[in-house]
């Protein structure tokens, strides 16, 4: 058993030193930020200067994303006067993938020289003081997916077999942003951020007992990034899009096309905060 999680640990290793070989050549400069884009995003790439792209499938052995609205392209360039890899959507355990699979991105920018990772996500919204639209600052997390990408063999060259998450998401990070959203005028929530496998959405009981562990918003991906992310020792700043609000005692159905349009809605004020803190954090 031993001797087949090592060499799935050095598979997994040696495919990631592949598509860092195949990337590498082809920046024109080390990048320092890296961004996972979530549901319904499509207008950061356009941000980018210089730099170039490639979509998932060209890339050894990034999986395709299949997700609704994840454009499956991996761009670098300059945004905000930092270099930047920008992963136009993300892959989830609800698509079949494992979790080595899910964080690989995060592996290669890691190896590429990337030190501080930003997670966004859409999310249902559990804090009834909150509303569709809203952004949140990702203050800690709870991992409710019954995985963990670190399982199996730990690859010591990544990073510690037992990584502490007492101050997961930057501290210095968090105060910037909310100093931006002052400045900019840019409502922010605060809240914890819980990570269901799914892909169903939560019953109402699933929606209470998610409340009541502490949670002001759900979703079905970051935890395994940012968990690699801090394996790492990246810097993470996470911010959620609240895509629509779970009260357990008026529960309304919901479709993927309404959340990718709340998304939508609210993504200029996303891209203008995370500019902002881009251009003031060194």
């Amino acid at each position: 058993m031993v001797e087949k999680e090592s060499e799935v640990s050095r598979t997994y290793q040696e495919q990631v030193e592949e598509c860092v070989r195949f990337i590498a050549p082809r920046l024109t400069a080390e990048p320092s930020w890296g961004i996972i884009l979530g549901t319904g995003q499509g207008v950061w790439e356009a941000r980018l200067e210089g730099g170039g792209g490639l979509a998932y499938q060209e890339l050894p052995h990034f999986p395709p994303a299949t997700s609704p609205s994840h454009a499956g392209r991996l761009g670098w360039g300059q945004m905000a006067g930092q270099e930047v890899m920008l992963c136009q959507g993300r892959f989830h355990a609800y698509e079949g993938y494992s979790l080595r699979q899910v964080t690989f991105p995060v592996r290669v920018m890691a190896s590429l020289g990337v030190k501080t990772l930003i997670v966004t996500n859409a999310a249902g919204g559990l804090n009834p003081l909150f509303k569709a639209g809203d952004l949140m600052l990702i203050c800690d997390h709870i991992n409710l997916m019954g995985d963990n990408p670190l399982t199996g063999e730990n690859i010591d060259a990544w990073g510690p077999r037992f990584p502490d998450l007492s101050q997961v998401y930057d501290r210095r990070l968090r105060e910037k942003t909310e100093a931006v959203a002052r400045r900019l005028g840019i409502g922010l929530r605060q809240g914890v951020y819980v990570a269901v496998k799914g892909p169903s959405l939560e019953t109402p009981a699933e929606t209470r007992f998610l409340r009541q562990i502490g949670a002001d918003a759900v979703g079905m991906s970051t935890v395994p990034e940012v968990i690699a992310a801090v394996h790492a020792g990246l810097r993470v700043l996470g911010i959620s899009v609240l895509s629509n609000l779970n009260l357990p005692d008026a529960m309304a159905p919901i479709a993927i096309e309404a959340i990718i349009d709340t998304v939508a809605r609210a993504e200029p004020q996303l891209v203008e905060l995370l500019l902002g803190v881009m251009q003031e954090v060194s």
